[in-house]
């Protein structure tokens, strides 16, 4: 299980990556971001979706409560500015969230139903995990996209992340 300190860690280091993410998708040439692409999610910006959208599920099961999002390719904002505040608000309300978790509520398990009706139970510090790894799986999608620009995507590694800011507190 995670400690209190490793949650901390983990939804900065999530915030970071997204907004170094975001700020490279916000570099690129003139729609590059939205220019459809044979990928899952057919453009950066939906793929970027994806994480806020999975972001707000996941908050719901941490909260205990119902969400309203019906599918994982939901495109909640079409234009990346409008994406990138949303994501900013989902990524603070994360590190909130974490700087206010005990070690006793991380061990906690959650009950939910995924949008496929199928049940599960997590521990809350599964779910913090399963979250910054999954947006990490799907920011690599949008970094292979950068290829096909073709320009470098930004390096979004862990080991980056603490040589940059460092650990929490």
């Amino acid at each position: 299980m995670m400690s209190t300190q490793d949650a901390r860690m983990l939804t900065r280091y999530n915030a970071w990556a997204n907004k170094t993410l975001f700020d490279a998708v916000a570099a690129l040439p003139a729609g590059e971001a939205t220019k459809p692409r044979p990928t899952l999610f057919k453009t950066m910006v939906n793929t970027l979706n994806h994480l806020q959208v999975t972001d707000l599920i996941w908050q719901a099961h941490l909260e205990g409560r119902e969400h309203e999002l019906k599918a994982l390719n939901t495109v909640l904002h079409e234009k990346l500015e409008d994406l990138w505040a949303a994501q900013q608000a989902i990524d603070r309300w994360y590190i909130d969230w974490s700087d206010r978790v005990t070690d006793a509520s991380l061990a906690e398990v959650v009950r939910f139903t995924l949008l496929s009706g199928n049940k599960g139970e997590m521990s809350r510090s599964d779910i913090v995990f399963h979250v910054v790894n999954h947006t990490s799986y799907h920011r690599g999608f949008v970094a292979d996209l950068f290829f096909q620009v073709p320009v470098t995507p930004p390096l979004t590694d862990l080991p980056i992340f603490l040589r940059e800011v460092g650990r929490p507190a």
